[in-house]
């Protein structure tokens, strides 16, 4: 039978399960990538499990994130992190060396592989057309231990792509416009597999914008064939014995089916406060820009930095607007140097910062009160860059480029007039630099792992009980981020390896009382609307509510990783039956989910819930192995008892 190239790849890592969608399956992981965002903590979950060495085929660990070091916390996790890659057979990638998706995909990115990693934009691997998943860091430290990803069967979006990209468009104007067409929920439990004509026009940079932004679509992942594209790009990344060739078969079949026609789009941009919010750039230009920055985990490569300082050649940014440049990595900024393109960009007026995410997780590069910002991220919700009412946009290298030209904001083509757009072919060979990277060998084994005082060991988490009753401590609505519930920032991200410490600042941009209150109460529940839980992969959006005291969210909907999450750390992940019961639960309402543990145990679905003393109905929709996760109060609980059952077997 006839199978896409996402069926292809799935059955050839299948240890668990069929591939038929909605179900659970197990697959085996060939390589994961850590951050240091999420890196400590999952490093410290790997060291809970008890494995001496990495079983993965290849671990990495990058530094891109808590690059900011107003004092000990971040170098003292850096180190921690270092030490530990070198003791478990970890790559490591030093600070400055680049983002973890950049550099991965130069170094490591190979086709046909399953890589699963602590950040959600994991799937940018579609760039050399390796099946990427986001994860939460538990998920992670297992995969690294050897264990299976498990994971919903998807369905599969196939999306046919046809024409060539006309002048001043990009690659991210195509993934704006399937968020224009799908929303940031259209695509929850389905993988995006490009194929057609048009995907010969698209670089294997280009390719990894798109598979990047997927996760903003709610997809598990994106992929794209790998030809002579992905052949050249690995090639000149002196990496061609890692290519093989891969499609789907003539006639293969798709889940659900869309078309998109390269040549008939034009420049999009994502208005605030959502990647979803997408209109063409003509129906808001003439907004005044203050501050444009291109780079970070998207569009921060050769090919992206390089158009930018061909633009801005011999020109100069507007005066009341800042021109920042995040490059992908440290290859990335060697390259447009070696081809002039960091003297133009530097005499536009363009600062250059050093090679990581910085901005784009609010780690510096804040806009101003009331001043608009154009970036080039994946992301732009409310708050997410560190003023707390931003306005933010998301455009392309071209339409950044031209805004920070004009101070308003420009659709590049109108630029057409005066210069001739400038075409950017990547290097046939790149100039590569690996310096930055120490690779695990049998001389590092025993290393001695050095924690810092922030280091803290992980809360101990107690099973569920027979019943639960718990006070309603937070109502929010659709769409909820995991940025809301676990805020980012230069004061908040160096405390991800002290729960305790992180656990303070939960929800506090909507409930600044929400940490105290919880202690106070003992068990809380919060309810919540679609979509809850999207974006970041940050596992601590799950256990520092946990370590708080939430044992249950009631929602409408859950996005994937984020209701992933809340099974390995033992909250309960309920949906309402009846949408129409969100209105009955209210802030401080008395919430009982009687014989809750027995109920679990027998595999029921529905979960009677009393709010106010009014029963409803909840949906607890989780598989036989997150059931008994939730049981033992946690996924690391469950791991541990069964390790150490088969030590005493």
């Amino acid at each position: 039978m006839a199978m896409n190239l996402t069926q292809k790849i799935l059955r050839a890592h299948l240890v668990e399960g069929e591939l038929i969608p909605g179900g659970e399956i197990g697959l085996r992981i060939d390589q994961t990538l850590l951050q240091d965002a999420t890196g400590t903590l999952a490093m410290l979950e790997f060291e809970a499990i008890g494995i001496n060495r990495v079983r993965a085929e290849l671990a990495a660990q990058y530094v891109d994130h808590n690059t900011l070091q107003t004092d000990n916390k971040n170098a003292d996790d850096h180190r921690f992190l270092q030490t530990a890659a070198a003791r478990y057979g970890v790559h490591f990638s030093s600070p400055g060396n680049g983002v973890s998706h950049q550099v991965h995909m130069e170094r490591f990115g190979a086709p046909g592989k399953i890589i699963l990693g602590a950040d959600s934009h994991t799937p940018g691997a579609a760039g050399v057309s390796m099946l990427g998943i986001g994860a939460g860091g538990l998920d992670v430290a297992l995969a690294m231990a050897g264990y299976p990803y498990y994971v919903v069967c998807p369905l599969v979006l196939g999306i046919r792509l046809t024409g060539r990209l006309p002048d001043w468009l990009s690659a991210k104007d195509v993934i704006l416009e399937m968020l224009r067409r799908h929303g940031v929920k259209g695509c929850v439990g389905k993988i995006v597999e490009y194929y057609g004509p048009g995907v010969k026009n698209l670089s294997a940079t280009d390719r990894e914008t798109i598979g990047n932004m997927g996760t903003e679509l709610g997809a598990t992942s994106s992929i794209f064939p790998s030809d002579k594209n992905t052949r050249a790009y690995l090639e000149a990344q002196g990496r061609g014995n890692a290519w093989s060739e891969l499609s789907a078969d003539r006639g293969a079949a798709y889940d659900e089916h869309d078309e998109i026609n390269l040549s008939a789009l034009e420049p999009l941009i994502a208005c605030p406060s959502s990647p979803g919010n997408v209109v063409p750039v003509r129906e808001v230009a003439g907004i005044r820009v203050d501050q444009v920055i291109v780079g970070s985990s998207v569009n921060s490569s050769f090919r992206d930095l390089m158009v930018v300082a061909r633009i801005m050649e011999g020109r100069h940014a507007g005066p009341a607007t800042s021109l920042n440049i995040n490059p992908g990595s440290r290859q990335v900024l060697e390259n447009i140097a070696a081809k002039g393109g960091v003297i133009s960009l530097l005499t536009a007026g363009a600062r250059i910062h050093e090679p990581g995410c910085l901005g784009c997780i609010g780690m510096g590069q804040a806009p101003g009160t009331g001043q608009v910002s154009l970036r080039t991220f994946p992301r732009n919700f409310l708050g997410r860059s560190g003023t707390k009412d931003d306005m933010v946009y998301l455009c392309s290298p071209e339409t950044a480029a031209a805004s920070a030209l004009k101070g308003i904001i420009t659709d590049p083509r109108g630029l057409g007039s005066e210069m001739k757009y400038p075409r950017i072919r990547d290097p046939k060979r790149y100039i590569i630099d690996e310096e930055s990277i120490i690779r695990p060998s049998e001389a590092l084994r025993n290393t001695e792992v050095i924690r810092g005082p922030n280091i803290k060991p992980l809360p101990e988490l107690a099973p569920l009980p027979s019943e639960i009753s718990a006070e309603v401590a937070l109502k929010v609505g659709d769409n909820i981020s995991t940025d809301t519930i676990m805020p980012a920032g230069n004061r908040i991200l160096p405390l991800r390896s002290n729960i305790e410490a992180i656990s303070e600042f939960i929800f506090s941009q909507i409930d600044p009382d929400f940490s105290r209150e919880c202690r106070e109460k003992g068990a809380t529940v919060v309810v919540g609307g679609e979509n809850y839980g999207q974006g970041s992969s940050r596992e601590h959006a799950a256990l520092a509510p946990r370590y708080l005291g939430v044992c249950a969210k009631i929602v409408k909907s859950f996005a994937r990783i984020h209701k992933a999450n809340l099974c390995n750390f033992g909250i309960l992940p309920l949906t309402f039956r009846n949408p129409e019961d969100y209105q009955l639960a209210h802030k401080g309402s008395k919430v009982v989910l009687p014989d809750i543990r027995e109920r679990i145990r027998r595999g029921e679905r529905e979960i009677p819930a009393e709010v106010d003393g009014v029963t409803i109905m909840t949906i607890l929709d989780v598989s036989d192995r997150q059931r008994k996760h939730l049981l033992a109060g946690g996924t690391l609980n469950f791991v541990r008892t069964e390790l150490e059952g088969q030590a005493h077997g």
